[in-house]
């Protein structure tokens, strides 16, 4: 057995006047070993042990024992004069008379908090918890607030007497704020545009957080703003019970013909009965100053922002367009006030949702792309003058995005970047890069498309500038050498400059570098008429599947590489080229003339011959034993490049979170906990809001083109017949079942994906086949930016104490959504 660290506090509630912030002086901690990170398996031995009703918290009891024999003891701590505990960080490894360990056992550091507050009536408060990773309040998760933003504020009701609090963390401040009215406007997390003047400012769209500490679901609501004698009313979002969620409203400031900050003030109503006020501050800019401006974004419906350096005299059309990438905890504010105006161009800053949020992967990702397309339409740049750059978290964004979409840009900047995640890390930890088994080896395989170097080959046709201090201590230099060292094997046009003594951060400059603007001048991205070369690579069709004229349409091996290095003589009417790991290619023919006999051929396999019927043919190739063949436009029912999977794309295309409520109370609650702990790590991870709904009120038709999550099995979740009648994975209380493979108990869960009848869209499903299994699946790392996650996977609570040993079965559907033994792996029972 490995050798386990815990941290957990029995806080000692002070006792204050009602209206007092409840903060906490003395506790017991333990260690627990547990791992969290960028991958699908997590272990933690308290949380198991919570689970199993075998948590025995008191000063000097045994928790667990070391692989060496040695005890795991609880002890006590005291919080320092602002109520914070601060225990030693488990990065910090020695041997000595530490308090959480017997003398002689090795010190792994700190991973929970305990607390108790015996409350003397039931009584609902809002729960803000600073530096906590996550915590467990009577039982029920809840997100935590791990980069101490102050903003996480969660309703809860706590019981009569004994309340108890577990919370991941090492240096936290916990606090209990008792609540004096059900609905709360929070104005400090904003999401807001600048009012630029001499613009329409007539229908500004703002967001904040409105907290709702009553039991039942809160609709019928609005929100009426008022700025310089100006009032707007919107209808806003329903609020579960005991739940915060991020809304947003309109502002007329059509008024303001000023530059300054200016008083907005705001009425939350339900009905017709106000239930609370606040005021925030907006502010108006001079026309080419930077600014923010927001936008409702396609993932989830929420709103988002971007921030402009506007082109200097103002936009002109067919002008430059540069996309810049923040690096961790910065504003993208903040990193287009880094920038002087060009001349040239407009410069535009995406948020990847948060100052970290998931590291310009995943859904900062296709944030950036939703700015990208959104000021192309506004500005109308160049599409031959269109460049990436980043510092920092921005620096590997740059890096992932421009192999990722290789075809986007003319050039890319990389200052002070990590190519990869499995190199850095960050905040979430590394993405491991080796694994002991099958499951592993496949789990593993789901967070390919992470793997930057894998993909270098991409930047060939891209201008590469890469820029980095030689004294960085936050990503060392060694980081921009190993990139320049694998670009040197095959790039013909990069440059490289380490900036002389330059740390992480050495002014403006460390991203506005005048040499890598001038760079970007010389180079063009060339039309897809004039590019006859094709070297492309993906991992994953379903996140980047076409280079030009080409699209990796579906894999032989989901989540494999796949790479395609293509040829085209158009004079001679001829393609030819090489294929790996692909199974259905798709040519687009818009540069031939109709009536044109094209001779393709792929891997030296007979030449097909195709005649064009038009400027817009397409062409469909699938792989067969004997070679290349030509065949229809596949069914749009099989994976495709917009629903390939895996299961972290069901939270795309405004996912509607569906809780099972036909099961025993019990259970119920447990669907219920865990739907509302995901959707606090959404807002808090992605600035995002997505609603919850019980499965008596799903219709597919009231939400008709939205993906669908469904929390419970098929006994407690009636959606579940709906929309999973013809799933290969059935989940039943104490039963789970895929093709010929069953398990029995209550303490099995699982994560998997399925497609909806309507083509475009998917199903993602949490499940388990008891409370126990529902609460195995409460950790949610699909957040974490990176981590791979197959199209299914099923587990046991047993997991949480061995890791990959628990995991039953994992793996990949096939083209056409049937299970394939080839494409998963399980650990022996």
């Amino acid at each position: 057995m490995k050798a386990r660290g815990i941290l957990a506090l029995l806080l000692l509630a002070q006792t204050l006047t009602a209206q007092d912030t409840i903060r906490f002086d003395k506790a017991l901690a333990v260690q627990s070993g547990s791992r969290y990170g960028r991958e699908a398996i997590y272990t933690d031995l308290l949380s198991y042990q919570l689970f199993n009703g075998q948590l025995q918290p008191g000063a000097g009891n045994l928790f667990d024992k070391t692989g060496n024999g040695d005890s795991i003891i609880w002890r006590p701590v005291t919080a320092d004069e602002s109520g914070r505990f601060r225990v030693f960080s488990r990065r910090n490894f020695q041997r000595s008379n530490n308090p959480f360990l017997n003398p002689g056992a090795v010190d792994r550091g700190a991973d929970y908090l305990y607390i108790t507050y015996d409350a003397p009536r039931q009584q609902a408060v809002l729960l803000r918890i600073q530096g906590s990773a996550g915590l467990y309040i009577n039982g029920a998760p809840h997100m935590g607030d791990p980069y101490s933003a102050g903003y996480m504020h969660i309703p809860v009701l706590l019981k009569k007497g004994l309340n108890e609090i577990y919370i991941r963390g090492a240096n936290v401040l916990p606090e209990l704020i008792p609540v004096h009215q059900a609905f709360h406007l929070h104005t400090d997390d904003i999401t807001a545009p600048h009012i630029v003047l001499n613009k329409n400012n007539s229908r500004l769209k703002v967001a904040l957080v409105v907290s709702n500490a009553s039991a039942g679901a809160a609709a019928d609501l609005s929100v009426t703003a008022t700025i310089q004698g100006k009032a707007l009313t919107s209808a806003v979002a329903a609020i579960p019970g005991l739940a915060t969620r991020k809304i947003f409203f309109e502002v007329d400031g059509s008024a303001i013909n000023q530059k300054g900050k200016y008083d907005c003030k705001l009425v939350l109503k339900q009905g017709n009965q106000t239930v609370h006020s606040a005021s925030i501050t907006l502010e108006a800019v001079l026309p080419g100053e930077h600014y923010s401006a927001t936008f409702v974004s396609g993932i989830d419906g929420s709103l988002q922002y971007y921030a402009v350096t506007p082109q200097v005299q103002g936009n002109k059309e067919s002008q430059a367009l540069f996309l810049s990438v923040h690096g961790a905890g910065v504003e993208a504010i903040g990193q287009a006030r880094a920038y002087q105006p060009k001349d040239w161009g407009n410069l535009v800053a995406a948020t990847n949702r948060r100052p970290r949020g998931f590291n310009w992967e995943d859904w900062g990702r296709l944030d950036a792309m939703e700015v990208l397309q959104i000021t192309k339409d506004n500005f109308k740049p160049d599409p031959s003058r269109i460049y990436l750059t980043g510092h920092s978290m921005g620096g590997h964004g740059t890096w992932f995005l421009g192999a990722t979409y290789p075809d986007k840009w003319a050039a890319i900047g990389p200052a002070a970047g990590y190519a990869s995640l499995k190199d850095y890390g960050s905040a979430d930890g590394r993405i491991p890069d080796s694994a002991r088994s099958e499951v592993e080896r496949l789990l593993l395989r789901s967070g390919n498309q992470s793997d930057v170097p894998k993909l270098a080959a991409n930047y060939q046709p891209l201008g590469v500038y890469i820029l980095h201090g030689d004294s960085d201590r936050v990503v060392p230099v060694t980081y921009a050498r190993q990139m320049r060292e694998v670009l040197a094997g095959f790039h013909k046009d990069f440059s490289y400059y380490e900036y002389p003594g330059g740390e992480h951060w050495f002014g403006d400059q460390s991203v506005d570098w005048p040499p890598m603007f001038d760079y970007f001048k010389w180079h063009r991205r060339l039309p897809d008429s004039l590019t006859n070369t094709i070297d492309f690579t993906t991992s994953s069709p379903g996140i980047s599947a076409s280079y030009r004229w080409a699209t990796i349409y579906q894999q032989l091996h989901p989540l494999q590489y796949s790479r395609i290095q293509l040829r085209r003589n158009r004079p001679a009417a001829i393609i030819s080229g090489n294929t790996q790991n692909v199974a259905l290619l798709k040519l687009s023919l818009d540069d031939f003339q109709p009536g044109t006999t094209i001779n393709i051929r792929l891997d030296s396999t007979p030449t097909l011959s195709y005649t064009t019927l038009s400027f817009d043919d397409r062409l469909y190739l699938s792989k067969t034993h004997s070679g290349w063949a030509f065949t229809k436009p596949p069914a749009a029912a099989g994976k495709n490049p917009l629903r390939y999977g895996t299961f972290k794309e069901a939270f795309n295309k405004r996912m509607v979170f569906v809780v099972g409520t036909r099961g025993t109370a019990a259970e119920t609650q447990a669907n219920r906990d865990k739907a509302i702990y995901d959707a606090e790590s959404w807002y808090y991870r992605g600035n995002g809001a997505v609603d919850i709904v019980n499965d008596t009120e799903y219709k597919p038709a009231r939400y008709a083109g939205r993906n669908i999550i469904i929390y419970g099995n098929a006994d407690n979740n009636s959606a579940w017949k709906i929309l999973l009648s013809e799933s290969p994975l059935q989940v039943k209380r104490n039963q789970l079942s895929t093709g010929d493979k069953k398990w029995t108990g209550d303490n099995l869960a699982t994560y998997f994906v399925w497609p909806q009848k309507d083509t475009a869209l998917l199903v993602g499903v949490i499940a388990g086949t008891g409370v126990k299994g529902m609460k195995a699946a409460y950790a949610n790392q699909y957040f974490a930016g990176g981590s791979g996650f197959p199209d299914f996977m099923i587990f046991s609570d047993q997991m949480l104490k061995d890791g990959a040993a628990g995991v039953k079965l994992a793996g990949f559907f096939d083209n056409s959504w049937r299970l394939s033994k080839e494409e998963m792996a399980g650990a022996a029972d």
